[in-house]
């Protein structure tokens, strides 16, 4: 028996966290980039739109993660192709994946590798707070530009660019240094 069109899927956290579990121990078993101080998380996943969205955690990476809740609603897209979402903070680029047991899902990515986590509640805590910030407004970069730009000055180091990590969680980017 095939499933209406517009049935709500169910939460697809489990099963996520069940094949990156598998994907853990087998193809990344022993690979150098993994935190061993980490585990497969699928966090906070949560009904947005007509998709299911939240944060998987594993040791070599943390990405936001859509999947389909209505099926007729999915918005296909192909594998390595890209679509913005526009949430509270901001708009975000997504990636389009494809898995055999999964089906097709979307991923912004946040950190990868994840060595700068010394364990798995930390990472935790941070995909928790990435989750609730993206729903920030307060999080949206401004958009107000001068109307001339400001006379130039004595030279001085570029800014970084902020980085989407940086964005998500509140931090600022440090100056460089001159040679």
């Amino acid at each position: 028996m095939t499933e209406p069109a517009t049935t709500d899927l169910p939460s697809p956290a489990a099963a996520l966290a069940a094949r990156f579990e598998r994907i853990l121990r087998g193809p990344m078993h022993g690979l150098p980039m993994l935190n061993p101080a980490l585990r497969v998380q699928a966090v906070g996943f949560r009904p947005w739109d007509r998709h299911w969205l939240g944060v998987l955690v594993t040791p070599w990476f943390m990405n936001l993660v859509l999947l389909p809740r209505v099926r007729s609603s999915w918005p296909a897209i192909g594998e390595r192709a890209s679509r913005h979402y526009v949430f509270p903070a901001g708009v975000f680029e997504f990636i389009g994946h494809h898995d055999a047991e999964l089906g097709d899902y979307q991923a912004c990515s946040l950190f990868s590798p994840m060595f700068e986590f010394a364990d798995a509640d930390g990472a935790l805590a941070t995909a928790e707070a990435a989750l609730q910030s993206l729903f920030d407004a307060a999080q949206r970069p401004s958009m107000d530009l001068p109307a001339a730009p400001p006379p130039p000055t004595t030279a001085a180091a570029p800014t970084p660019a902020l980085s989407k990590r940086d964005f998500l969680l509140g931090h600022r980017p440090r100056a460089t240094r001159g040679p």
